[in-house]
């Protein structure tokens, strides 16, 4: 009977100090659990520099690729076409370039999937097609 009640002594002891907390712990605490990123709406003022870096110059068709296209068509994986393979690119470009823009945009199931975007949901479409731009003009 003696150590049920010690146990529970010392239980509620526990639970008693994780409520008297100082001020300089619970802002401790408080500061930990902090969400990692807040959204910034368009207009918001209180972002201050957050939303004028959001902004800027568009990325490069190289620069895209680099970050969000090579993994695949750098390699072929999944069935991509291969920067500096012609003949992969020859075969995608037969029906036109606003198709193959259209699938790198939208994304594309056939044998291989292209994911909209190639997964650079960061990027403008237009930052979208100038990467393919830049992957025909270096499969010629």
């Amino acid at each position: 009977m003696l150590k049920r009640l010690a146990a529970v002594v010392g239980l509620f002891m526990v639970c008693v100090s994780a409520w008297a907390l100082t001020d300089k712990q619970y802002s401790d605490v408080e500061s930990r659990i902090q969400p990692a990123g807040k959204v910034c709406l368009q207009g918001d003022s209180s972002c201050g520099a957050a939303m004028a870096s959001a902004g800027g110059a568009p990325k490069s068709g190289e620069d895209v690729y680099k970050s969000s296209c090579q993994g695949c068509h750098a390699s072929g994986a999944g069935g991509a076409p291969k920067l500096g393979d012609a003949a992969d690119w020859a075969a995608r470009t037969e029906k036109g370039i606003e198709q193959v823009y259209s699938h790198a945009i939208n994304g594309f199931s056939n044998i291989g999937m292209m994911p909209a975007k190639g997964l650079c949901m960061s990027c403008s479409d237009e930052e979208v097609m100038a990467a393919v731009d830049y992957m025909i003009e270096h499969s010629k």
